[in-house]
């Protein structure tokens, strides 16, 4: 089977002057186009001509086809349709072979999003099908209006329903036309026997606008970025909620998340995402899902890593970046974002650490804050999603003690997904105890409060964020060593909370509560940290 794609490209453009020789991402428009014709020579007989008036794009283009066919003054007329420009390609290139072609193969030097797989696909479809004629076709069903002769507007649909349930609507692109060489002439290119081929919304950016232009340039860019990811209890959410925020600031890329099959908190936030994941077993099944996927891009939000993993993922990802990675897996790493060290000392160099380069939750960004109060009448306390040492049981009692002290005082306790004693905790309205589990935004209840109990995870950013005074408890040894919950950035840190007595929790919480010109010191302080910036920092690093 002899096959023919032929390109049509006039110099001209009067909506985006030049576009087909513009450089799009880094190289003319038109080469996307070639590059997909010359894919088809991997698997077919194929000859690849370009259709031209154009002196500069004949020479941009004669190193990437067979021929360049200079067409007529006749045939360049704004009124002359495709299908006389497209037949005197084909005769010519005919002539010249001195043979018949069995498909001929339209393609348009403006469907840059179009991927050959998608091409080949299609030319399967089209030989399988026994077609006359395939287009390349989008789905865009929509309630849509139109003018009758006499020119009154009129709809084109029956029943006001949801696009979801209205039929196909398909829309030419300017993806590909292929037709067999018998029903090609000077006034057509389609058969008796038609269908369209379905390609997704992505691929069907034709260029004829700005605005097409800005579309697929980002399409374009987009990347495969897969999220290697733990969500289980003793880990906490954090790694979880993190890589959720970065997917959604990075929209407009492709994402696949990879937890492991004991990550049952993480599997379920997947769930409710509605991003797409895999659960794997272990690394030979992770292996194979890299295999598959390809990234251009890995995030590792594992804490510490191993060598042998990381160069494992080297060998299908372009670009590494891990979280809060202190392993022996870090130096294989493009780069490692740990925003809770600062370890100045043996720092490698592709390491990025402190309060800079915390990616901060949406949440954080548009939720006002509240006026400093003297009065110290709502405590928050909560110690992330899974609170492994039970902070939140320790200080529930010592809040029973406290209201005795403090009676106006509201505690509200923030308990997350995660959390196992969920049931031995709850409302307490005589003593001004309050209990709310795994809350949608946790940043509408510390607006609310004057003093906050935390543990030394990433919720101290957040409670800083929001300009939250806090008393600070360690959840473990590695925790204990995330330098920012001091009194240099507005907190007091109590250390380890299983080893912190409660007569100091107590005090430290009366006292504060007693003091509001130390409050509001502390305060000043956090609110002059300035975090927005922190995810500029780290979106930068993630894409290179």
């Amino acid at each position: 089977m002899k096959i023919l794609a032929v390109i049509p490209a006039r110099g001209g453009s009067k909506r985006i002057p030049r576009k087909n020789v513009r450089l799009m991402c880094s190289k003319p428009l038109i080469m996307y186009s070639l590059e997909n014709a010359k894919a088809l020579k991997e698997e077919y007989d194929t000859d690849v001509v370009v259709s031209t008036d154009d002196e500069e794009l004949r020479l941009i283009v004669h190193d990437y086809c067979d021929e360049v066919i200079m067409r007529s003054e006749e045939l360049c007329r704004d009124d002359v349709t495709l299908d006389p420009v497209i037949y005197d390609a084909v005769s010519k290139m005919e002539e010249r072979r001195g043979g018949k072609y069995d498909v001929v193969i339209t393609m348009q030097a403006t469907s840059p999003t179009l991927k050959s797989e998608t091409l080949k696909a299609a030319l399967k479809f089209f030989i399988e099908g026994g077609y006359d004629t395939v287009i390349s076709a989008v789905n865009k069903p929509h309630l849509s209006w139109t003018k009758d002769g006499e020119g009154n507007i009129v709809k084109n649909y029956e029943e006001r329903i949801n696009s979801q349930k209205l039929p196909p609507n398909f829309l030419e692109t300017g993806g590909f036309v292929i037709s067999k060489r018998s029903v090609v002439s000077e006034n057509t290119r389609i058969g008796e026997k038609i269908t369209i081929y379905e390609v997704s919304g992505q691929e069907a950016v034709d260029i004829d606008t700005d605005e097409d232009w800005i579309v697929a340039e980002a399409i374009l860019k987009r990347k495969k970025i897969l999220f290697r990811i733990v969500g289980k209890a003793p880990l906490g959410t954090g790694h979880i909620y993190r890589t959720l925020t970065l997917a959604h600031t990075l929209i407009g890329n492709d994402f696949l998340f990879v937890t492991d099959s004991g990550s049952n908190i993480g599997i379920e936030k997947l769930k409710a995402s509605f991003f797409p994941y895999r659960v794997v077993r272990d690394d030979a099944e992770f292996e194979e899902v890299l295999k598959e996927y390809r990234p251009d891009i890995v995030i590792n939000d594992l804490l510490d890593t191993q060598k042998a993993f990381v160069k494992m993922e080297r060998k299908y990802a372009g670009r590494i970046v891990n979280f809060e990675d202190e392993g022996e897996g870090a130096g294989y790493a493009d780069v490692v974002i740990n925003a809770l060290y600062e370890r100045h000392e043996h720092k490698l160099s592709n390491v990025y650490e402190g309060s800079d380069y915390y990616f901060i939750r949406d949440e954080f960004l548009d939720t006002p804050r509240k006026e400093f109060s003297e009065k110290c009448e709502n405590i928050v306390i909560l110690f992330g999603g899974s609170d492994p040492s039970n902070l939140t049981m320790r200080l529930y009692e010592i809040c029973e003690v406290l209201h005795k002290k403090m009676p106006r005082t509201e505690f509200h306790f923030i308990t997350g997904i995660g959390y196992a004693h969920k049931d031995k905790v709850s409302d307490r309205p005589e003593l001004n105890i309050f209990v709310h589990h795994d809350v949608k935004r946790v940043s509408d209840y510390m607006r609310r409060a004057d003093l906050a109990v935390t543990s030394q995870g990433r919720t101290i950013y957040e409670l800083a964020s929001m300009g939250v005074p806090a008393i600070v408890l360690a959840q473990n040894e590695r925790e204990a060593e995330h330098v920012f919950a001091g009194i240099q950035n507005g907190f007091i840190n109590l250390g380890l909370g299983r080893t912190t007595d409660a007569i100091t929790i107590i005090k430290t919480i009366q006292w504060l509560a007693e003091t509001p010109n130390v409050r509001r010191e502390m305060r000043n302080i956090e609110l002059a940290r300035e975090f927005t910036k922190g995810r500029q920092r780290v979106t930068d690093l993630i894409l290179g």
